[in-house]
């Protein structure tokens, strides 16, 4: 995913994070400094709901505007099938290994 905080930030003539971070707090969202840097310079790892919410209040923008999708580097990701021996759109019969059965609970 692509975070455009800042993006959005600087469409509506924010151009330092102080300046957000001080709108946030207006709008009932408290930030600590860490946090703030950490939303405004990378992506982040996770966020809040309620946080994105308030965010997108702030700036009057929609989640999707804030988080784009990258489909290619989910395509990355994934294994080709053409590469695991065996692979087929079947998936494996799954069978109980022969050998010493559990035995039953007791009643």
């Amino acid at each position: 995913m692509l975070w455009n905080l800042r993006l959005k930030a600087a469409e509506r003539g924010i151009w330092k994070s102080a300046e957000l971070r001080r709108m946030l707090a207006d709008a009932g969202l408290e930030l600590s400094l860490g946090k703030m840097s950490a939303l405004w310079t990378g992506t982040p790892k996770t966020i809040r709901l309620d946080d994105l919410d308030v965010i997108c209040h702030v700036l009057a923008c929609e989640p999707s505007d804030l988080l784009v999708r990258e489909p290619a580097k989910v395509a990355a990701r994934k294994p080709a099938q053409e590469k695991i021996a065996g692979a087929s759109d079947v998936p494996p019969i799954v069978r109980p290994r022969p050998g010493n059965p559990r035995s039953t609970p007791p009643l």
